[in-house]
């Protein structure tokens, strides 16, 4: 398990990440979303044991990750910029992490360069930008790791290899019990991925939940009577938002689905339909019910580069 405790990090007086706390448990993909310079960089860069705390604790299974070559040797990290041996090609790529890691997988290295249709041979410096991607997440996966980190490894990537990379990455998880964390700025790259979703906003952590949770205890109702009816009648309900136009009325609900629509049936509606929630509408009420414009945080700041 990868367990912050009031992390910190700051540059030049910047403070990168402000106090965070979050546990993120074995054999999970774990994304974390957030606008550039939200911190999501400096955490994994924390995690991976390239940078030290100025504060707090970055531990795996209970070991600090700084200057602690065991524990590093069980992370595969893809920081988002890819870096490659000068003048390097894939297949000599393979024999430098072969001899450094114990555990990478030559077979499997060969079996991945074909599937994705990769030169081994072709200098990296003559690849795209999304074959670099693809060339890295390759190296990373035949590490054989148990934790993962990707730092926007599906920036650049067509979404036929982005789905390729998703499903490779769950595979590890899947039948190897491995971590992945990953890093988007997209909720969408993520939601079909990840078993949970923290969002970090200028340095913390201000939501993190299992996702299906989050997809299935909130749910938007349109609901209508013959006869007038107002907030007050719903006071009993954990209502995130309320619009009325006209005889109709939709509602923002958090709570069980089955019980809430058996509460609304005996107020006897002439309409109730309850519709699902994209994971982005579900962030953006759950922000907003926590002060946060969640639209923003997406599009706003520069990268600092952390």
């Amino acid at each position: 398990m990868i367990k912050a405790e009031s992390l910190t990090k700051r540059f030049d007086g910047f403070t990168a990440l402000n106090g965070i706390n979050c546990d993120i448990p074995k054999s999970c993909v774990y994304g974390m979303v957030g606008s550039n310079g939200a911190g999501k960089s400096t955490f994994l860069r924390l995690i991976s044991g390239v940078y030290q705390p100025d504060g707090g604790s970055i531990t795996i299974d209970g070991e600090q990750v700084f200057e602690n070559p065991q524990i590093k040797s069980r992370i595969a990290y893809i920081a988002d910029e890819t870096f490659f041996l000068p003048g390097a090609n894939l297949e000599r790529m393979a024999r430098f992490y072969a001899a450094g890691y114990k555990s990478f997988d030559m077979p499997y290295f060969k079996y991945l360069a074909d599937k994705f249709n990769l030169s081994t041979k072709k200098p990296i410096n003559s690849f795209s930008k999304g074959m670099k991607r693809q060339a890295a997440a390759i190296l990373a996966l035949c590490r054989r790791a148990d934790y993962y980190l990707f730092d926007e490894t599906f920036d650049g990537l067509d979404p036929v290899m982005r789905k390729t990379v998703r499903s490779l990455i769950c595979e590890q998880v899947s039948e190897y019990s491995a971590t992945a964390v990953i890093t988007s700025h997209s909720l969408r790259e993520l939601e079909d991925t990840c078993d949970q979703l923290a969002l970090l906003h200028r340095g913390g952590v201000v939501l993190q939940s299992d996702v299906e949770r989050l997809k299935t205890t909130l749910f938007k109702i349109q609901v209508a009577f013959n006869m007038e009816y107002g907030p007050e009648k719903f006071e009993d309900f954990d209502i995130l938002n309320f619009k009325k136009n006209g005889s109709v009325i939709n509602m923002i609900v958090r709570g069980d689905k089955e019980q809430t629509k058996t509460r609304l049936q005996l107020m006897k509606p002439i309409l109730i339909d309850i519709l699902p929630l994209t994971l982005e509408e579900v962030f953006t009420y759950e922000m907003a019910e926590l002060g946060y414009a969640f639209s923003d945080q997406l599009t706003s700041g520069e990268d600092n580069a952390v």
